[in-house]
C-alpha cells in the first residue's frame, strides 16, 4: 500500500534538512503504528519519498510525502489521526490519500512551486512593480550556479506583487528548478529581508 501525504512545516522544523525530515517522518510512522515497507539490499531504508527538498529557514503549508506500507491499515482519515497524534511540533497532517504502488517516483512528479514572499522592510516595496515589470521584459536572465550557466528567465511561470509581498510560481522539474533567492537577487532584494513560504507543489497531473 502507498499512501500520499500532504502536510505543512513550519515553526522550528523550518530549519531541519531534507535528510532529517526524512527519520521525522520515519519516526512518526512508527509510532503511529504504520507498517512501514522496506527497501531491499544491504543497507535497507523505509520506503518513504518527499516530493521536493525544501531550503533551510523555508517554511512549506502544503509540502507532499509518499510512504509504502507492508499492510492495508484502512481509512486514510484515521491514519491522518494517528499520524497527527505523534507527529512533531510544526508537522500537521493535511491530508492523507492511497495512491498506485506502481505510480512514478514522487520527486519525478514534480512540475512546479508557488511561493509567498513577505517582504520584512517596508523601504523594499519602493518602486517593486516598476522592478518587477522590467524583470519579466527581458527575454533572458543569465546566472550562474554551482559553476554551470543557466537562464532563470524561463523558469519563471508566474510573478506578481501585492503591497509587501510577491507571490511567484517556478518551475520545479529536475534539471530545471527556478528558486526564489534568486529571482529575489534579480529584483534587488537580499533575502535575509524576506520571509519565503513554499504554499503549493504543483504535479505534473494537475498541469497536464
Amino acid at each position: 500500500m502507498r499512501i500520499r501525504v500532504t502536510f505543512s512545516k513550519t515553526g522550528s522544523l523550518r530549519y531541519i534538512g531534507h535528510l532529517d525530515l526524512q527519520q521525522v517522518w520515519e519516526r512518526t510512522a512508527r509510532r503511529a503504528g504504520l507498517p512501514l515497507a522496506y527497501t531491499q539490499g544491504f543497507h535497507p531504508g523505509p520506503k518513504i519519498q518527499i516530493a521536493a527538498a525544501l531550503p533551510l529557514g523555508f517554511a512549506g503549508r502544503a509540502e507532499v510525502v509518499d510512504l509504502w506500507l507492508t499492510d492495508n491499515v484502512g481509512a486514510t482519515h484515521e491514519v491522518a489521526q494517528g499520524l497527527q497524534s505523534t507527529a512533531p511540533p510544526g508537522l500537521s497532517i493535511l491530508a492523507v490519500e492511497e495512491v498506485d504502488e506502481r505510480a512514478p517516483a514522487l520527486q519525478t512528479q514534480v512540475a512546479a512551486a508557488e511561493y509567498e514572499v513577505a517582504l520584512l522592510e517596508a523601504g523594499l516595496g519602493s518602486g517593486l512593480e516598476a522592478r518587477l515589470a522590467d524583470l519579466l521584459a527581458k527575454p533572458a536572465l543569465p546566472r550562474e550556479r554551482r559553476g554551470k550557466a543557466y537562464d532563470l528567465r524561463p523558469l519563471i511561470l508566474s510573478l506578481e506583487c501585492r503591497d509587501l509581498s510577491l507571490r511567484m510560481v517556478l518551475s520545479a522539474r529536475e534539471g530545471a528548478t527556478g528558486r526564489p533567492e534568486e529571482v529575489l537577487a534579480e529584483l534587488n532584494i537580499p533575502p535575509e529581508a524576506a520571509r519565503i513560504e513554499r504554499t503549493r507543489l504543483i504535479l505534473k497531473d494537475e498541469v497536464e
